[in-house]
């Protein structure tokens, strides 16, 4: 069984579409900071509302990350990415509506 075969799941799908954001959202942080600690960021978003925008922002690389799966042919993570992707856009609805 080949590294592939064995990151083929469900599991590495979720994984990686839950991590990725995260991983954005911290790069993003770094590099737009300005000196600020990262309680104060996000702080900084809240008040500005633009939360949706950076949930938005951090979700995107999803999208790459969905397309490598899909072109290596490991749809059962690909499967496990897009159900995330659809968890974070029903999360930014609903922060957005309420």
């Amino acid at each position: 069984m080949t590294l592939r075969e064995k990151a083929d799941n469900m599991a590495t799908g979720i994984a990686s579409g839950i991590l990725l954001p995260f991983i954005t959202g911290l790069i993003i942080y770094l590099f737009t900071s300005a000196g600020l600690s990262l309680h104060a960021y996000l702080l900084r978003i809240a008040e500005t509302n633009i939360i949706t925008h950076a949930i938005t922002l951090c979700v995107f690389p999803n999208v790459a990350i969905f397309f490598i799966f899909n072109r290596f042919d490991m749809l059962r993570a690909c499967r496990g990415v897009l159900g995330v992707t659809i968890f974070w856009a029903i999360l930014v609805f609903v922060i957005k509506f309420i």
